[in-house]
């Protein structure tokens, strides 16, 4: 497999990866803080986490490439040796 067709496989594994587990664990909070551990806690967690992971995903897999140049540019600018008073 080429490195291009790895480093965008990857992406897409990356993506599912956090997406799923940000949806779960968000989906869990909102719907334990917004009804409570009564009855049907998991019949409605289960809803809501799928329509989470539904809308996550896509946006995972646009906006994680663009976060990570963010990251480059901040960490650039804040480690730079223009900015060190060595």
């Amino acid at each position: 497999m080429s490195s291009y067709k790895q480093t965008r496989v990857r992406q897409f594994v990356f993506a599912f990866y956090m997406s799923g587990i940000m949806s779960l664990l968000m989906s869990g909070i909102i719907t334990l803080i917004n009804t409570g551990l009564t009855e049907g806690y998991f019949h409605r967690w289960g809803a809501a986490f799928v329509v989470a992971w539904t809308v996550a995903f896509p946006l995972v897999s646009f906006i994680a490439p663009m976060a990570g140049k963010m990251a480059d540019w901040t960490m650039a600018r804040l480690f730079s040796q223009e900015r060190r008073p060595d």
